[in-house]
């Protein structure tokens, strides 16, 4: 079993930068493959980034360039690092976790987060 608790989330305004950080319990965190995805708003939940046991990294093209996946095995934390916000961004982000090959797909993903809020406004 996997404990993940995310945390930095908050409201910022476009063109603001957040960090997002998701900390994992109860198991090895560097065998784990991690995940970011969201929420909107009436929307379906979307893949963000995902980063795999070598910190070989993949990004939606929504998010390419701005944000940056990253993960420290010593902390047991995944990063997700937020610069240039638009306001479509705003979403519930939720931390993923799972041995599984690496996906974008949410299903292949054993283990996740509550989720924390971000707000951007214009």
């Amino acid at each position: 079993q996997v404990q993940l608790v995310e945390s930095g989330g908050g409201l910022v305004q476009a063109g603001d930068s957040l960090r997002l950080s998701c900390a994992a319990s109860g198991r090895t965190f560097s065998r784990l493959r991690m995940a970011w995805f969201r929420r909107a708003p009436g929307k379906e939940r979307e893949f963000v980034a995902r980063i795999n046991l070598s910190s070989i990294t993949y990004y939606a093209d929504t998010v390419k360039g701005r944000f940056t996946i990253s993960r420290d095995n010593a902390k047991n934390t995944v990063y997700l690092q937020m610069n240039s916000l638009k306001t479509e961004d705003t979403a519930v982000y939720y931390c993923a976790a799972g041995s599984g090959p690496p996906a974008v797909s949410a299903e292949v993903y054993d283990y996740w987060g509550q989720g924390t809020q971000v707000t951007v406004s214009s």
